[in-house]
């Protein structure tokens, strides 16, 4: 009997074959199939073999089964004989129905609860990310998400949350991970956003309150935050400002081996700055808990308040996250603003030492009151903070990456396609003033302007490597993926040519993400 054949005649499912007995076996469902097969992504289970298999730049779910068809897949089907035996072979797109199938029949495709486990989030803006972040976590200790990305950078790329998940579930089906992963819907600001995101099957819901929080408050007197006080609408959150003075004025709030004290103008700036968010957010999780309860889906919620103009104190920490327990609000994570600045695509900016100083605080905080785990954002590339939030936070830790995939897909491009890269860049130095305003940057376009026409194909990859040239791809990731062509109405400039490039080197560029990750992620373990 044929080693495909021992394995259709499996009724229980197997354990993930050892890589030389997996590539044996992809040989031969190579040529059953016709096809290039990915020998990680084969499983056998019940007399059925699913696998992945690439024709060109398409994949297909291929299901090789004895007896009759599987239900419920759409795609090309023939019958096959193995050892004498008839079989039927599915040969099925990876389609949205297709994956809806497939995590039914393999429930380890389907997200999981990230929960208290140490974790990270690896954001994929282009879809094809997700083999080369499973090879990295397999490095490490962290509990990958790796369906992650944000409401914004949906809108700005042209996906649909079903998108963002379906993809990063054929990535892990293709590299054979079967530890569980979650699926972060990132900073939600909407009851709508909250609803696409559970249709598609997230199961991470990061609540993002920040355009209900009061940056004013920092620099205003103590007559102007009482007024702002006094026009809370406290009847929403089942208290009033008489209550909250009883619950935190003249008393040491203990959180392990830090006390934490309010005095009047404290819990004044702190209502001020956040009893707006706090009650967004409210009203976000109990629609979620709403919706998610009528369709049995498990959820969990973290709650970020990273985006604002100044650092989130540890008495503003402690406001917040105790107000939402008293309001049945159980979250998972927390992403306060840290003092220094968390910049896109570079390394912390700021002083360390402070840095561990005041994270110490914000997770005996977390411990306090929770517990749950410390979310940095903008986490991407922070590699001076790392060793530190290992050894100050432990397993409460969530580390959210986004934009560096897609900076090391550039990179692959320009080692590969220089000519591409050149004209990604040009685009994105003339798109940068106007894309930078939504976030924390500071790039100088004239340093890269200047420097990158003296610059040979094979030094173009340095660019990668500058501040400057960092930011300025990354901010301007949308522009550059729904450009279209001034000739060809309605065909894109630059996607096609650069997904093309990288699935002709998808080796090369898997290999680029494990060792780029493996920074992010060996520091914790």
């Amino acid at each position: 009997m044929s080693f495909l054949g021992e394995q259709l005649s499996a009724t229980e499912p197997v354990a993930p074959l050892p890589p030389v007995q997996a590539e044996a076996l992809a040989i031969e469902l190579e040529r059953v199939a016709g096809m290039a097969i990915y020998a990680r992504s084969i499983v056998t289970q019940n007399r059925t073999i699913y696998f992945l298999g690439k024709r060109g730049s398409a994949r297909y779910l291929c299901i090789v089964g004895v007896g009759n068809p599987l239900p419920g897949f759409t795609g090309e089907t023939s019958s096959i004989e193995i050892d004498g035996v008839s079989a039927s072979l599915q040969v099925c797109p990876a389609s949205a129905a297709n994956a809806h199938a497939l995590r039914e029949h393999l429930p380890f495709l389907k997200p999981q609860p990230v929960g208290l486990r140490k974790s990270i989030g690896c954001g994929d803006r282009l879809g094809v990310a997700t083999p080369g972040h499973v090879r990295a976590v397999r490095r490490g200790t962290m509990y990958p998400a790796f369906a992650q990305q944000s409401i914004r950078e949906m809108a700005r790329t042209g996906r649909t949350p079903q998108e963002v998940l379906d993809d990063a579930m054929w990535g892990v089906f293709q590299e054979g991970w079967r530890e569980g992963y979650g699926a972060d819907a990132d900073h939600l600001k909407t009851t709508e956003d909250i609803e696409r995101c559970i249709e598609a099957g997230f199961v991470l819901y990061t609540f993002d309150p920040g355009d209900y929080v009061d940056d004013r408050a920092d620099e205003e007197d103590v007559g102007a935050l009482r007024a702002k006080v006094e026009e809370l609408p406290w009847d929403e959150i089942e208290t009033s400002w008489a209550d909250v003075r009883r619950r935190y004025l003249d008393r040491v709030l203990d959180v392990g081996n830090f006390a934490i004290t309010f005095d009047e103008g404290t819990l004044l700036r702190a209502a001020a700055k956040y009893g707006r968010a706090v009650i967004h957010t409210v009203q976000l999780y109990q629609h979620l808990a709403g919706q998610s309860g009528g369709t049995n889906q498990p959820y969990e919620v973290e709650v970020s308040v990273d985006e604002t103009a100044t650092p989130t104190s540890p008495a503003e920490h402690f406001f917040v996250a105790n107000e939402l327990k008293r309001l049945g609000v159980q979250i998972v994570s927390l992403a306060p603003r840290f003092v220094g600045r968390f910049e896109k695509g570079v390394d912390y900016i700021g002083d360390v030492a402070a840095f561990e100083e005041q994270l110490r605080v914000h997770v005996a905080i977390a411990r306090a009151l929770g517990p749950y785990k410390i979310s940095f954002h903008s986490g991407s590339d922070k590699f001076a903070l790392y060793s530190a939030a290992a050894r100050v936070a432990g397993d409460l830790v969530h580390l959210k990456t986004a934009g560096t995939s897609y900076l090391e897909a550039l990179r692959t491009v320009a080692r590969v396609q220089p000519a591409l890269f050149r004209e990604i860049l040009a685009f994105a130095l003339e798109r940068y003033e106007r894309d930078r305003l939504s976030y924390h940057v500071s790039a100088d376009v004239h340093k890269i302007s200047t420097v990158v026409q003296h610059l040979n194909d094979r030094e173009l990859q340095n660019v990668l490597d500058s501040f400057d040239g960092r930011q300025v791809l990354h901010v301007t990731f949308g522009s550059v993926l729904t450009a279209k062509q001034a000739t060809h109405e309605g065909e894109y400039r630059f996607r096609g040519r650069l997904l093309e490039a990288l699935q002709d080197h998808e080796n090369l560029y898997y290999e680029a993400l494990e060792q780029h990750f493996a920074r992010h992620i060996l520091p914790f373990g």
